[in-house]
């Protein structure tokens, strides 16, 4: 079966009721240069995929699992400090047609989040690219347990990690699903529930790499992220997808423990920088 990459041409826009912003159409994958330094990743695995290009992240879409294969962005330490409220602007993607895409009221009652890949707080130093990060494109099912707690870890260990070390990190995120026979779905649109959630993220200066999954479990995992290191090599292997990296980098191997984090500091200076705007 061979894999059908469809870079979407824009389809009309439609407001979308209750919210305050206009979509934009796709973009060329060219626009998102900056959010994909290493290259396109490739998807190999026979899934239908949409390329969705976005101001601040390009995503990948499953369009039969209704989920993101893929989410690349490049997190800056100036991005790292956004001070914009979070909107919970969740929006149905027009990029993608009916029967391809999930719907916010796809959620309801399911007994799971609406869980972000490009996260809104590395999202939140614009309102149009915020907005962007709740369109339900970038969204998985994720158990509340997952995707407030350890999945939350991990997210606010790369802002601090790109804020006090000030240096951009590259982050590619995305959904392992298909592990059981007969995948969890959700909602009319039948939104494939993931089995796992992992996350690739490179330090753009060092050029070092290290490599998360995580099980998108309904019990708590506690806030150590140490457990929870893999290889990107494992990621390529459960999802049938190649991701660029720097040159030199280890497909196969683990990091010993993650990179020293300084919440702290971020969030102190955020606290001081964010009340005098």
């Amino acid at each position: 079966m061979f894999n059908r990459l469809l870079i979407a041409a824009a389809f009309a826009m439609i407001p979308t009721l209750g919210f305050a912003w206009d979509q934009k159409p796709n973009m060329p994958v060219s626009a998102c240069a900056a959010q994909i330094p290493y290259g396109l990743p490739t998807t190999n695995n026979g899934h239908q995929i949409v390329i969705e290009c976005h101001t601040a992240y390009i995503l990948a879409e499953d369009t039969v699992a209704k989920i993101p294969a893929w989410v690349s962005y490049t997190l800056t330490p100036a991005h790292a400090m956004g001070c914009l409220a979070r909107v919970n602007a969740f929006a149905t993607d027009n990029i993608l047609p009916p029967g391809q895409r999930s719907e916010p009221k796809d959620y309801d009652a399911s007994g799971y989040d609406k869980g972000h890949l490009a996260n809104d707080a590395d999202m939140s130093w614009d309102p149009q690219v915020q907005n962007e990060s709740f369109l339900m494109s970038n969204m998985s099912p994720q158990t509340p347990a997952t995707n407030r707690g350890i999945w939350k870890v991990l997210e606010t260990s790369v802002r601090a990690w790109a804020y006090v070390n000030k240096v951009p990190y590259t982050i590619y995120a995305g959904n392992i699903s298909g592990v059981g026979a007969t995948p969890t779905t959700i909602g009319a649109n039948n939104v494939v529930v993931p089995d796992f959630l992992y996350k690739i993220v490179i330090n753009d200066q060092t050029k070092e790499v290290q490599a998360y999954i995580f099980p998108n479990l309904k019990t708590d995992q506690g806030h150590n992220i140490a457990p929870f290191l893999t290889s990107v090599d494992k990621i390529e292997r459960n999802t049938g997808i190649t991701f660029p990296l720097p040159p030199g980098a280890d497909k196969t191997a683990v990091a010993s423990a993650p990179w020293p984090v300084d919440v702290r500091t971020l969030d102190s200076d955020k606290k001081t920088v964010c009340k005098s705007n």
